[in-house]
């Protein structure tokens, strides 16, 4: 299978994942079959698909917490199968789910990660994530007792901590109230412009994928159905929004499969 998409950054540019005939079965049951594709430099590419279409064990791949049954997975370009410790330091993650030890303040989660980092000139660095992310004020809140989108904020900035070219977020702003979202929307949005690294996004929220993505892949049943700009994509495919033609794919994912 070919990889899909060459990324923001032009054709001759290397892209921060390249995903090769990646494959994870469970005996019987095939929960990735086979899929390929890259996110490029400066680029935020949506990951879609219903409940059950694999997002989550492509997810988990990547962040080298499953083995592949088959295929590869490069991050800038080193192997993650080869060399597990290089690549996974190119990477970091965020979700809401995956919430900070609530105990600690936000300045001793940042530097007990950034310590696991080994991120050079650490004080310095944290220092210029709370001003960022605005988190200046709550430096010495305990995380368990700020708000969701305080502590989002929070996650974000642990993400960023070593600086990765490839940002892994699963469900961001799940949960957050509209203008909370959006704020983390421009923000997010902000780290990819910056043009080193790229961004691989799973939401269920349409309006903030094309809002925010420069390119969708649809999964379903652990393939890759369809791809493309969220913006013009569901016109090319005759639906009338994107959430319309998540719905379809959710629905008939072999119809969708003869329409590429």
């Amino acid at each position: 299978m070919t990889a899909i998409g060459a990324g923001r950054a032009g054709p001759g540019a290397a892209p921060v994942l390249a995903v090769a005939d990646l494959a994870k079965r469970y005996g019987a049951t095939t929960a990735v079959d086979g899929i390929a594709f890259t996110v490029g430099r400066g680029e935020i590419v949506g990951l879609l698909g219903p409940n059950g279409a694999g997002k989550t064990t492509t997810i988990n791949m990547i962040l080298g917490l499953l083995a592949p049954s088959a295929g590869s997975i490069r991050i800038d370009g080193v192997d993650l199968a080869r060399h597990r410790s290089q690549a996974l330091a190119r990477s970091n993650f965020a979700a809401v789910y995956a919430a900070l030890p609530g105990n600690l303040t936000v300045r001793q989660n940042l530097r007990w990660f950034g310590m696991l980092y080994e991120v050079p000139d650490l004080g310095r660095r944290i220092e210029d994530l709370l001003a960022e992310f605005d988190l200046v004020r709550f430096a010495d809140t305990r995380c368990g007792l700020l708000s969701s989108g305080e502590q989002t904020r929070v996650g974000l900035a642990k993400a960023v901590l070593n600086d990765p070219v490839l940002l892994l977020l699963d469900e961001p702003t799940a949960s957050l109230d509209p203008a909370t979202a959006q704020d983390l929307r421009a923000l997010i949005r902000g780290i990819a412009d910056r043009g080193r690294g790229g961004i691989l996004w799973t939401s269920h929220n349409m309006h903030e994928v094309q809002a925010v993505c420069d390119r969708v892949l649809f999964l379903a049943q652990g393939r890759i159905l369809l791809e493309g700009d969220p913006r013009t994509l569901p016109h090319q495919h005759g639906a009338d929004s994107l959430d319309a033609l998540f719905i379809r794919l959710a629905r008939q994912p072999l119809a969708a499969e003869g329409e590429r």
